[in-house]
C-alpha cells in the first residue's frame, strides 16, 4: 500500500511555483510493487540496489543494478521513452551527467533518448579512482615518460573522444544542434583569463571532436575567456553560473564573441549555459531557517526553480530582437540554457523537484544517475518552465525582502563550486601520483 507521502506526491503539481510545496514528501520510484529500468522493462529491484551482476564477473561489490543493466548485452529499446516525449514534445534534450569506462554503456541510454553528456572534475575523480578499466593506459602512459598530469588528460580525452563518436550520429541528424560531449578545463584555471583561453584552444584540438563542448567557469575572469573562445569558433558549454546578473553576462559574452567571429557561418558555434539550480536551494534553505519565520520557512524549496524560471525569461528577452536578429542572419544558433545540478540534496523534496517544473523549448537538463531515473520512472512532460512568470518572481522578491542577498548567494556558491572542482582535481591527481610512485618502483 502507498504511503500517505507517495499519495501526497502523486498530487504534486510543478507547474506552479508559489503554490508548489516540495517538503510534501519524495516520491519513492515504486511502481505496482517494483521499478522500472532505463531499459523501460519492469523490475522487482531498484535500480540503484546492491546486487550481483547477471554475468557474474563484476569486480565491484558495490556495482548498482544500473551499471549491471547497462552492461548486460541485449539493450534494444522497443518503444520510446520519456526522454524521447521530452524532446519531441517539449523541445527539452535530456543529457547525461556522468561519465566512466567503459563507454559503450552510454549505448542503451542514448536508445533510451539521451542526447548528450556533461563530466567535469569530479566526475572523473569518482569514474578513475573507482575502477580499473583505466589501469592498463595509465600504466603504459608512465611507463613511456609522461607526468601525472599529462596521464590525466589522456585518460579523460580518451573518454570524451570515445563518448563524442557514440553521439556523432544525433550530431549529424539534428545539423549539429545536439549530441554534444562536454569536458571541463583544468579549474586551477578558473580566476585566469588567458590560461583559460588557451587551456580552450589546446584541448579542443587536442580532442578533435566535432561534437565537443569546451567548459568554462562563468567567473568573472572567464567572462572575456568566454567571449574569445567563441570568436574563434570553438564552441562552449559555460559552467556555475548561480546568478541572473552572471547569466546575462554569459549570455553578452556569448554575443560578442559571435559578433567578432571572422567567417562567414555562424551555424557551427553553439553553446549551452549550465545555469545550477539545486545547490542554490541548500543554501538558500539554510538561510532562511536560521531567520526562522513562518514567511521565511515557507519559501524553502522555491528559490532554485524560481531563480530558473527568471532565467529562462532572461533567455527568451536576450535571444530576440534586432542584435539577436542580425546574428541570428548569419547563421547563428541560441545558447540554449542548460539545468545543471538537478539531483535533489534534501531528501524531503520530491525527486523530480528540479527536473519538472524546469521544462520548456530550446533548453538542455543534465542528469545524473538518480535524477534520471526518477524523471524515466514518475516524470512529466508538460512545459513548465514558463507557465507562470509572476509567481516566480514573487518567490525570488520575497527571498530578497525577507534578508537574503541574491548576490551573495551567487558568490557563495561561485566560490563553492570552483573550490569543490580543484579539490577534486587536485585529490585526483594525488592519488595517481601516489599510483605512478608504486608503479614506477616495481619496475625498478
Amino acid at each position: 500500500m502507498a504511503t500517505m507521502a507517495q499519495l501526497r506526491y502523486a498530487q504534486f503539481s510543478s507547474s506552479t511555483i508559489a503554490n508548489a510545496n516540495p517538503l510534501e514528501g519524495r516520491k519513492s520510484g515504486f511502481t505496482n510493487g517494483g521499478f522500472v529500468d532505463f531499459k523501460g522493462k519492469f523490475s522487482a529491484v531498484p535500480l540503484f540496489a546492491k546486487t550481483t551482476c547477471s554475468r557474474g564477473d563484476c569486480r565491484n561489490p558495490k556495482l548498482s543494478r544500473l551499471r549491471c543493466a547497462l552492461a548486460e548485452p541485449e539493450t534494444k529499446v522497443e518503444k520510446k521513452t520519456i526522454l524521447h516525449e521530452l524532446y519531441e514534445q517539449q523541445g527539452q534534450s535530456p543529457w547525461y551527467d556522468n561519465l566512466r569506462r567503459p563507454v559503450s554503456d552510454l549505448k542503451p541510454l542514448i536508445e533510451s533518448g539521451v542526447r548528450g553528456i556533461t563530466s567535469n572534475p569530479t566526475i572523473f575523480e569518482k569514474a578513475i579512482i573507482s575502477s580499473d578499466a583505466y589501469d592498463d593506459q595509465f600504466r603504459q602512459l608512465i611507463n613511456e615518460g609522461k607526468g601525472v598530469e599529462d596521464t590525466y588528460w589522456e585518460l579523460v580525452i580518451k573518454d570524451i573522444q570515445d563518448a563524442c563518436e557514440l553521439f556523432e550520429p544525433i550530431y549529424d541528424a539534428t545539423g549539429g544542434a545536439d549530441g554534444y560531449v562536454s569536458v571541463e578545463v583544468s579549474p586551477r584555471l578558473a580566476l585566469e583569463t588567458e590560461g583559460t583561453i588557451e587551456a580552450a584552444k589546446w584541448l579542443h584540438k587536442r580532442v578533435n571532436r566535432r561534437n565537443v563542448y569546451i567548459k568554462i567557469p562563468a567567473t568573472a575572469e572567464c567572462i572575456p575567456s568566454i567571449k574569445q573562445v567563441i570568436s574563434l569558433g570553438i564552441s562552449v558549454n559555460v559552467t556555475l553560473i548561480f546568478s541572473l546578473p552572471r547569466y546575462e553576462a554569459v549570455i553578452d559574452a556569448y554575443l560578442e564573441g559571435l559578433e567578432s567571429f571572422k567567417g562567414d557561418d555562424l551555424s557551427k558555434v553553439t553553446s549551452v549555459a549550465s545555469f545550477f539550480v539545486s545547490r542554490v536551494d541548500t543554501l538558500v534553505d539554510k538561510k532562511l531557517e536560521k531567520i526562522g519565520t513562518v514567511d521565511a520557512l515557507s519559501l524553502r524549496g522555491k528559490a532554485a526553480t524560481a531563480q530558473a524560471v527568471l532565467a529562462y525569461k532572461l533567455y527568451q528577452e536576450k535571444f530576440s530582437g534586432p542584435r539577436w536578429e542580425a546574428l541570428e542572419k548569419r547563421g547563428a544558433r541560441k545558447q540554449r540554457v542548460l539545468w545543471a545540478s538537478t539531483s535533489v540534496k534534501n531528501p524531503a523534496y520530491p525527486d523530480t523537484l528540479y527536473v519538472n517544473p524546469l521544462i520548456g523549448p530550446d533548453s538542455v537538463t543534465t542528469m545524473p544517475d538518480l535524477a534520471l531515473q526518477a524523471f524515466m520512472d514518475h516524470g512529466k512532460v508538460s512545459r513548465t518552465i514558463d507557465a507562470n512568470f509572476e509567481e516566480a518572481n514573487n518567490v525570488y522578491n520575497a527571498i530578497e525582502k525577507i534578508g537574503i542577498d541574491w548576490a551573495e548567494v551567487g558568490s557563495l556558491l561561485e566560490l563553492e563550486g570552483v573550490e569543490s572542482f580543484k579539490k577534486s582535481f587536485d585529490s585526483l591527481l594525488i592519488s595517481l601520483d601516489g599510483k605512478a610512485d608504486l608503479l614506477k618502483r616495481k619496475n625498478s
